[in-house]
């Protein structure tokens, strides 16, 4: 049953719930449905394979149980999609902008670049960063 659900969802919808997942502390759940066999990511601060990200990202969850991950804002085109996010560690943080781009093959993740930028305690920008 879960498999059709998953099946059905937009790339948009996958990569969004992919994030929350993840931010949820259910990294390996996230990892089952959403990520294909031929996965590779371009984090400068770990190795490109699968698993090296997966286990940074249960130790940052672990490190961080009350994260959080507020989707602003998600583009697809084709087989692309660019996820814009404000991320806490916990509920007190600052946090970040992060912009997460997912590309896909055969209704699975296959390769992400993810881009972030902490947001500082005073701006001149009255805009903000969201």
């Amino acid at each position: 049953m879960e498999q059709s659900i998953t099946s059905n969802l937009s790339f948009k919808e996958k990569d969004v719930s992919f994030l929350q997942l993840v931010a949820s502390g259910k990294v390996r759940e996230a990892y089952q449905r959403y990520i294909g066999p031929d996965f590779r990511h371009h984090n400068p601060y770990f190795r490109g394979d699968a698993d090296s990200l997966m286990l940074a990202m249960e130790e940052n969850a672990a490190l961080n149980p009350n994260k959080i991950l507020e989707v602003k804002l998600a583009i697809q085109e084709k087989d692309t999609v660019a996820v814009h996010s404000h991320v806490k560690q916990h509920p007190e943080d600052l946090g970040g902008a992060v912009v997460h781009i997912f590309r896909f093959q055969d209704n699975k993740i296959v390769e992400l670049w993810d881009i972030g930028q902490p947001i500082p305690e005073d701006s001149p920008n009255e805009n903000g960063m969201f």
